[in-house]
Parts: structure tokens; sequence; C-alpha cells
């Protein structure tokens, strides 16, 4: 199925870098991060219940749930709704609702065991302020460190983000 192959690439990729710098020294395995925004924020959630890769974690403007993602793609944007169901799956099939159940990072938040910050915009008309309360809610249900940064003023992308990552 193709869009397995998609999924598991981006994670793959995530476990293969990750080794790749261990093994050159580059990187400190205790020290490993990863920060994501958009689809990147997706694959910061994807990658924090891998076995232990990284040792923190931020994720900005992706949903936890990426069947929400598609369903508020709206009309005039067809051509990316049929783009991101290439790179995901098709939630209008019970194979494709499965491949989004099974990698949704709200239904693993329970084998988070990095620390978390994330960054939502309150004004994102992609991704809305429900996805990042959810998986906040997860964490913070189960008393894991997560730090939730709401932006009143921006949407999906924002400066602010350059502020607190220097």
């Amino acid at each position: 199925m193709r869009e397995w192959r998609v999924g598991r690439k981006m994670q793959d990729d995530v476990t293969w870098g990750v080794k790749y710098l261990v093994a050159d020294g580059i990187a400190d395995p205790k020290r490993i991060g990863i920060i994501g925004g958009s689809y990147g924020g997706y694959t910061t959630l994807a990658a924090l219940p891998l076995p232990r890769r990284v040792s923190r974690g931020g994720r900005h403007r992706w949903s936890v749930k990426p069947v929400t993602l598609l369903e508020s793609i709206p009309a005039y944007w067809e051509a990316g709704r049929k783009q991101m169901y290439g790179r995901m799956a098709d939630p209008n099939t019970a194979e494709g609702r499965a491949w989004m159940k099974e990698r949704s990072p709200l239904n693993s938040a329970d084998k988070i065991k990095t620390p978390l910050m994330v960054v939502q915009g309150a004004n994102d008309p992609r991704v809305n302020k429900g996805e990042a309360d959810q998986i906040v809610v997860a964490l913070r249900d189960r008393k894991f460190p997560v730090e939730y940064l709401l932006a009143p003023d921006e949407g999906h992308g924002f400066s602010v983000l350059s502020t607190i990552w220097r």
C-alpha cells in the first residue's frame, strides 16, 4: 500500500537520521531533540512514541488526528486534499481510516516519554486550536511535562517561532 510506505518512510527518515548523527559523533544521544511545523509537527508527534530516539520535542501547527485535518480542508483547496490523500490515506475508505487511526499521535499519547512544547496559532484555519488542546490534555492527564504556547493573533505560519527557537 502506497500510503503505508509514505508514512513509514517519514518515520524511518527520523530514525536513520538520529542513528547517523549519533554514530558520527555529531550528536549526543541523550540530548537529541526534534521540532517541526505543519507536516513536520505531525512528524514530531509521531516520532515521540517510538523507541527512545529523541530527548525532547516541539510541535506546532499539525493535526493530532490526520482525519481531522483532511476534513477541515475547504472545497477551494481540492487539489491540496488530493495531494494529502496521496501522502497519507483516503479517509473515505476502510483501509485509509485504519491507517489514520493507527498513525494518529493522539492514539499514542500514552507512549510519549519525552517532554513536549506545543505551539499553536489561535487563528489557524488548517489546524484548529482543538487539535493542540487534545494532545496537551492527554499528556497533562498523565501528569506528563508539556508546555503549551497559544499565540492569539497567529495562524498556520507565524513569526513568534523565530523568537522562541533562537
